[in-house]
């Protein structure tokens, strides 16, 4: 797509026409960085967050293979893709590698047609991967939110008053909808988008299990509509729980709090009532 970034690629020799020339077979579909030297590279690593990094072997204080050792041993980089490129071609060479750690490994010189093959298919790789670790989070911010909701509910059966009956609900709204922010993910991604209010409460939705999409109203720029097919509770659940669509506009409101303070959140119609959809309302105050 013409709006996703171009991958990072941190290509790592400490001869500059080595670098040179894998800017060049490069420069047009990823975005390079480089560095002269092993510590160099630990650095680049962190500051430039690549996407894949190239790394030559020989290279003076901290040759390639301790390089990569340190890559492996690091929790943030542990999964980075990386391909030795070296002019050691040995058997013994590429096993030291790969008890380095090495994805894949490239002769000098370079071919073009090899170089972007081999990283086309690490980026197809760690794509995937990170595809899978984003469902693992949002399973796992499921079942934080439900656990909280098992932990706490039953207590709302119970013969107590209305007055702590409604304190209660309160109180477990603002733990559940804390527990819906803090794992939503790729928040920060949506903050300059045009509508981030939307985008954000669809995320939350969604990543929870539900189907919601924001829509314009036509009638009125200063407000929209947050439409959802599928609850992100369960539709049964949530007729028979309907504090689950209040927990719902109680994270609506809080993320409108966070991202613009002046709309409010009117309720239309829920799912956990009998209706076929849930609408939510967003409007500028005033």
């Amino acid at each position: 797509m013409a709006d996703q970034p171009k991958p990072k690629v941190l290509i790592v020799d400490d001869e500059p026409m080595n670098v040179e020339l894998l800017e060049a077979y490069l420069g047009s579909e990823y975005v390079t960085v480089s560095a002269s030297n092993g510590k160099e590279a630990l650095t680049k690593v962190n500051e430039e967050k690549p996407d894949i990094l190239l790394l030559d072997i020989m290279m003076p204080e901290m040759n390639g293979y301790d390089v990569c050792k340190l890559i492996r041993s690091a929790e943030g980089t542990q999964l980075l893709p990386v391909v030795m490129v070296t002019a050691l071609s040995n058997r013994e060479d590429r096993i030291r590698g790969v008890e380095a750690g090495a994805d894949d490994f490239l002769i000098k010189p370079v071919d073009k047609v090899e170089l972007t093959a081999r990283i086309r298919s690490l980026l197809r790789i760690k794509h995937l991967h990170n595809s899978l670790q984003q469902e693992k989070d949002k399973l796992e911010m499921q079942n934080r939110v439900r656990s909280v909701l098992t932990r706490i509910i039953p207590t709302l059966f119970k013969t107590i008053p209305l007055e702590q009956k409604n304190m209660i609900i309160h109180q477990m709204t603002n733990m559940v909808v804390e527990s819906m922010l803090e794992g939503l993910i790729g928040y920060e991604d949506i903050k300059s988008k045009e509508n981030p209010l939307g985008d954000a409460c669809c995320m939350l939705m969604n990543q929870l299990g539900g189907s919601f999409e924001s829509k314009p109203n036509a009638e009125n720029h200063n407000s929209f509509y947050l439409k959802g097919t599928r609850c992100p509770w369960g539709a049964q659940e949530a007729q028979l729980n309907p504090v689950l669509c209040n927990l719902t506009r109680g994270a609506f409101a809080r993320l409108a709090e966070r991202i613009d303070y002046e709309m409010d959140v009117e309720v239309l119609s829920t799912m956990g009532n009998g209706d076929e959809q849930c609408i939510f309302r967003f409007s500028k105050q005033g």
